[in-house]
This record gives C-alpha cells, sequence and structure tokens, in this order.
C-alpha cells in the first residue's frame, strides 16, 4: 500500500468541477481502491496543497466534506484520517470506478430498436412529418399561459389533480372529437397524455403481456412497434400495398393465430401516407368483433388532409368495446406541447389513468388548462387553417423540386394528406449510404429500412416537408442531388 503522501491527485483546471471536489472525488477513489486503508493518516493540509498546487483552504474543504460523509474522521491534536469504521477492501479487489460513461451493471431487456436522428448544426433534415415551430402562433400561446398561470395559482388549482387530465381539457376534447370526427365520446372517454407516444405506450401496457400476439402493418411507426414488444408481445407482420393494410392478410393470419391487438393508421399510412379505403375498414371493424382483437387506431394527424374533407376515422363507425383511438395536439402546434390523448371505454381509461400514477402522477395543469383555452377560444382552429394552406403550398413545392433535380432516381404519389411524401428510390440507390453522405453534404433523412418490422431491406424514405420553408426544401433536394453524384 501507498503511503498517503505518495498519492498523485491531478486536477482538471478547465472541468467545471469545484477542485475541493475533485480532490475529494480522488480520495475516495483511493480509498476504495485500498490504496487508503480505514485508520490510516491523511497529509497536513499545509502539505497536500503544496503538493496539489492549491490553497490550503481548498484541502480544508475537501476533507471537511469527506468528514461529513463519513469517508474521513479528524482528531483535534492528531489530524484527520480514514474512516476506521469503513470496510477494508483489498487494493485488487475494489471495482472500478465508471468514470460516467459505464455503469457496472446489467441492464434488463434489449434497448428499443429506434433510431435518433441528430444531425450537426445546419443540417435541412427530411424528418419523419414534424410541424414547422415557425408557424406556432407563439404570442397567443403565451397569452394562453400566463392566463392559466395566474389563474391556477388564484384557485389553487395547480397541485395534484386528476391522472386522467384537467376536466376543462378532456371537455374541450370530447367536444372537438364528436364535431370534427364524429366520435361518439365524453370526457370520462378521455384520458389526456404528454403526447401520443404516451397514448401508445399506455395501450401496450394495458394490453398485451409476455407472449400475446400484435399484429402491426409490415411498415409501420417505429416507437409503437417498439412499446409493444417492450410489454412482451410478439410483433406479426401484415402485408401492405398502396391502400394500406391488406386486410384480407390479416383475416388469414386470425385463422392460425389469436391476435391480442392490431396497431393500425388507417388515415394517413406511416409511413406511406396510403388512405384506408372505406370497405378495408368495414372488414377491419367487423374482423375485430369476429376475433375478438382490439383495434390501436393512432389517428396522429387528422388535420393535415388537402384534398377533401378527412375520412372518418374508424372510431366513429365503431363502439368502444374493441377499439382504442389515439391523437395528439403536437403536430399541430408544437412537438414541445406534450398534449395527446387516449380514448376509449371508460373501464380502460380508469386502468390507463391508474398506470398513470406509477409513471408521472399526471400531466402539467398549466399546459392542460393553456391548451383547453386554445381550443375553446378558437385559436386552434384559425391556426389549423392557416397552416393548411401552407403546408400545401409545401408539400407541392417538395414535389417540384424531386422531379427536377433527381428526375428518374425517384418515385412518388402525391399524398392527399399529412407532412410528408413517401419516395421510392431506384434499386441501384443505396439508401444507407445515401444517409451517411447525405450528412456530409448538410442533408438528413432516416432510411425506410427502420420502418420495417421485420428488418427487410426497403427502397424508399419518408420525406417530411412541414418543418421546412420552401427555400430550405428546394437547397435540401440539391444537396441530396450532390450526395447521389459523390456515390456515384
Amino acid at each position: 500500500m501507498l503511503r498517503p503522501w505518495d498519492l498523485q491527485i491531478a486536477l482538471e483546471r478547465d472541468l467545471a468541477m469545484p477542485a475541493y471536489l475533485q480532490i475529494g472525488h480522488a480520495l475516495i477513489d483511493a480509498i476504495r481502491r485500498g490504496r487508503l486503508a480505514p485508520g490510516s493518516a491523511l497529509p497536513g493540509t499545509r502539505e497536500l496543497a503544496a503538493r496539489v498546487g492549491v490553497n490550503r483552504k481548498t484541502i480544508q474543504q475537501s476533507y471537511d466534506e469527506l468528514v461529513a460523509q463519513g469517508w474521513l474522521t479528524a482528531e483535534a491534536t492528531r489530524g484527520t484520517f480514514v474512516s476506521a469504521a469503513l470496510p477494508l477492501v483489498a487494493e485488487e479487489g475494489a471495482p472500478p470506478r465508471a468514470g460516467g460513461r459505464v455503469a457496472a451493471y446489467t441492464l434488463r431487456r434489449a434497448a428499443p430498436d429506434l433510431p435518433v436522428l441528430l444531425p450537426p448544426a445546419g443540417t435541412l433534415v427530411f424528418d419523419d412529418g414534424a410541424p414547422d415551430t415557425r408557424l406556432m402562433p407563439a404570442e397567443l400561446v403565451a397569452r394562453a399561459y400566463r392566463r392559466a398561470l395566474l389563474q391556477g395559482a388564484r384557485h389553487n388549482r395547480l397541485g395534484y389533480g386528476d391522472p386522467r387530465g384537467s376536466l376543462l381539457l378532456r371537455e374541450a376534447v370530447a367536444e372537438m372529437l364528436k364535431a370534427d370526427r364524429g366520435l361518439d365520446c365524453t370526457p370520462d372517454n378521455i384520458c389526456i397524455t404528454r403526447g401520443s407516444q404516451m397514448g401508445i405506450f399506455l395501450s401496450a401496457r394495458l394490453l398485451a403481456q409476455t407472449g400475446d400476439r400484435v399484429a402491426i402493418e409490415r411498415l409501420s411507426y417505429p416507437p409503437a412497434r417498439e412499446a409493444f414488444r417492450a410489454a412482451g408481445a410478439r410483433i406479426l407482420s401484415i402485408d401492405i400495398d398502396d391502400q394500406g393494410m391488406q386486410v384480407d392478410r390479416l383475416e388469414a393470419l386470425c385463422q392460425e393465430e389469436e391476435i391480442r391487438a392490431v396497431y393500425v393508421t388507417p388515415h394517413h399510412h406511416f409511413p406511406t401516407t396510403a388512405v384506408l379505403p372505406p370497405e378495408r375498414r368495414i372488414r377491419l371493424l367487423a374482423l375485430a368483433e369476429q376475433f375478438g382483437f382490439v383495434i390501436v387506431e393512432d389517428d396522429y394527424d387528422h388535420e393535415f388532409h388537402f384534398s377533401h374533407r378527412p375520412m372518418l376515422p374508424l372510431a366513429s363507425a365503431h363502439g368502444w368495446g374493441k377499439l382504442i383511438y389515439i391523437g395528439s395536439l403536437s403536430k399541430l402546434l408544437s412537438p414541445s406541447l406534450r398534449i395527446g390523448y387516449l380514448v376509449a371505454a371508460e373501464s380502460v381509461i380508469a386502468r390507463a389513468a391508474a398506470e398513470i400514477m406509477i409513471i408521472d402522477r399526471q400531466g402539467d395543469p398549466v399546459t392542460e388548462a393553456a391548451a383547453a383555452y386554445i381550443m375553446t377560444s378558437g385559436v386552434l382552429k384559425s391556426h389549423a387553417r392557416k397552416v393548411l394552406r401552407i403546408y400545401a403550398e409545401r408539400r407541392e413545392c417538395l414535389a417540384a423540386a424531386l422531379q427536377r433535380e433527381l428526375g428518374e432516381n425517384v418515385a412518388f404519389m402525391l399524398p392527399q394528406g399529412g407532412l410528408a411524401l413517401w419516395v421510392n428510390f431506384a434499386p441501384e440507390v443505396n439508401l444507407a449510404a445515401l444517409a451517411k453522405t447525405g450528412l456530409r453534404h448538410g442533408v438528413g433523412l432516416t432510411p425506410g429500412r427502420a420502418f420495417a418490422s421485420n428488418g427487410d431491406k426497403i427502397q424508399g424514405v419518408r420525406m417530411g416537408f412541414g418543418s421546412l420553408n420552401e427555400a430550405e426544401l428546394a437547397e435540401a433536394v440539391r444537396r441530396l442531388k450532390h450526395a447521389m453524384a459523390e456515390m456515384r
């Protein structure tokens, strides 16, 4: 064992951590590794300060901190010692320090298979269909937040409340769903969530356990797939075509397997944007009754439809016996406004509320009150009309740029709604390589393989146009063209 005065303590001068804490951590590390045994004496503060190159008061502060934590003891006439109450640790037997990077324990279950695109600053990203937060009516939203905060404080409404969400917001959501989407629901059928993904996660927890079969379209929303997988479900893939889910394939699968739930995005299929036609919708609802599975309908961007009135959700033609409906306000305003909703039978909502009690207890009362005001004051409808025109123009802009710059390398159908195009690339284009090369040219995209539930190679890309203005869209396509030219 080294004598205490032989210990080398090197300070990192540019580190945000104060010097006295760096010294303290070095001493704790030496104790844990057995280099300082219980009961051993430490150098005096003046001596150690000279060796480390700091003020004596810094050493005294470090010693005082470790005495308070129980690592050291101080005796007025004898000096400072490693606490004799600490267990004896052999020098080679102490666990290595993780250094903040790697834990010294294993984690249960595999990590979710979810790509996260975090490109460098200045990169133009074709995301999966996010809105442009620059279009949010920030002053009106700020006014709503201020109003909600002041009234909440005045009337003592900022404490713990209903885990289903505030009654005002659930009433506003119920009115909107009845008037615009034909849903037969009351506030008791609604649970407010922190975005639609939380609604999906709750649905997975409520419906699936280890071994249950959950059917998902062959190309689908990865976080939904991983939510059901994390609940223990076995994921079964259903083929799709240019009209969405092939319901006859689902029927054939139901005759072979016991299906617990079917997750579907019928309004604008994710990621291809196809709209499920009425005859398939009717058949899907009939199959739920025949085979007893639950439909989880994710209506993630109902507001964005350009050619005619949006097709009504499955939930509008069906009771709540075999269906859970999920929606969000985040796409319409901003992803930072974490407001989604789960609509189902009252018994399901009660159970969802119980699950929320062990996740985060409830949402933010101020955000929920502000959202309720935005909905009931007419701000939301006015904003929706405004941005729908802008997004329609951006859809046309991206389509024209792709045809102009990439020509025969791409093929796509102009979607009826949503904030993204599904673009098929020529077979000779390596999309994984294009994604990497594109980043060097300042453009980001996610290859279609990320959306495949079975890992198949997919020669398509979901290209969001909502979050980029027309000039940015044109520039992003030009950068993509340059990336493809470099690959050749």
